[in-house]
């Protein structure tokens, strides 16, 4: 038998050699990894990268291709509608003017009549006098008609609409800086250290319920400022909530009681969009009207144009218009929520 020391040395080197030939192998894997892959992939992602520049410049130019073509079909029938309007009030001008001139010449004659004839004349000149009464009688007095007015639903397009909604809440303006005014909350609801969240609670905490900016009832709450020009939009967290509304209201939303009226959207001060379980609808003055959605949204954007007299809800994530209502507002509004299940909090 060999000695020990020899048997020990021999199994060293054998380890040796088959390290080495790992390392061999090793070697050349970072070889061809460095050599190719590497090459390959930094062009794969030249030409990805290629591919998405064209890709983003393709879309956009066929999304300003589309915009370009609606601005001149919304232009067109914008100048159509003015043209309309236009002929429509000059061909009133025509035809009360001939009126006017009717009425004038018939005046004269009367008083012509009144001061020049005796009564034999007079008499003989009745069927005269009355033919022209008739047609004096046959010239009603003006009325008010829709065909006088510029009609705005020319300017109306799904398109615009949807892209100018995305725009102001997704792309552009994003959420506004809201707060939530603790002095108007419902002793139903707590609120977050921010002003963001909206907790509701079925027990009433204990609060001066006296206070007049204080909804004492319904869970109930304002934003501490208004909105009394331009556009507008926010953003609310709703995914953990089955029961809520979300919209605007006068100043002057009742406050005080368990009656109806201090409902948001029971009343003629608040516009709001609601959601109570699987129910999803727009109300104002108490009349609720339907909203169709195969899902409940997460988040619920809302646009005011102030001037432009429209209220709008809007599901960011889908980009799709959930509600819009045009209203033309005589006062300030203020963002308005109310939470009657779990909480909502407002999206930065």
């Amino acid at each position: 038998p060999r000695p020990a020391s020899i048997t020990r040395c021999s199994v060293s080197q054998n380890k040796l050699v088959e390290r080495c030939e790992r390392l061999q192998l090793q070697s050349a894997a970072i070889s061809r990894h460095v050599d190719e892959v590497l090459p390959a992939k930094d062009q794969g992602v030249l030409s990805a990268a290629s591919a998405a520049r064209e890709l983003v410049v393709q879309r956009l130019l066929l999304v300003g291709k589309a915009c370009e073509n609606e601005e001149q079909r919304l232009l067109e029938r914008v100048h159509a509608e003015e043209e309309r309007a236009h002929q429509s009030i000059l061909t009133q001008q025509v035809h009360w003017t001939e009126a006017l001139h009717k009425l004038g010449a018939l005046r004269t004659y009367l008083v012509d009549v009144i001061t020049n004839l005796d009564d034999q004349s007079l008499l003989r000149a009745e069927q005269e006098i009355f033919e022209r009464m008739e047609v004096a009688e046959g010239i009603l007095e003006p009325q008010e008609s829709l065909k006088l007015n510029f009609n705005q639903t020319c300017v109306q397009s799904p398109l615009l609409h949807r892209l100018w909604a995305c725009a102001v809440l997704c792309c552009l303006t994003g959420s506004q800086e809201i707060h939530i005014d603790e002095k108007t909350l419902s002793p139903h609801l707590s609120l977050s250290e921010d002003k963001r969240t909206l907790t509701f609670s079925p027990k009433k905490a204990k609060v001066d319920s006296d206070s007049p900016e204080r909804f004492d009832h319904w869970p109930n709450a304002l934003a501490t400022a208004p909105f009394h020009s331009g556009v507008c939009a926010w953003k609310v967290s709703v995914e953990q909530s089955c029961a809520y509304k979300l919209g605007v209201c006068y100043s002057s939303v009742p406050r005080k009681g368990s009656a109806n009226e201090g409902r948001l959207g029971f009343n003629a001060a608040s516009w709001v969009f609601s959601r109570y379980d699987k129910e999803f609808r727009f109300l104002h003055a108490g009349q609720p009207q339907p909203v169709e959605l195969i899902k409940a949204p997460a988040e619920i954007g809302v646009l005011l144009d102030f001037a432009g007299g429209e209220l709008l809800f809007y599901d960011p994530d889908s980009c799709a218009i959930l509600f819009s209502h045009h209203v033309a507002f005589l006062e300030p509004v203020y963002p308005v929520f109310a939470v009657a299940h779990q909480s909502i909090s407002l999206v930065l």
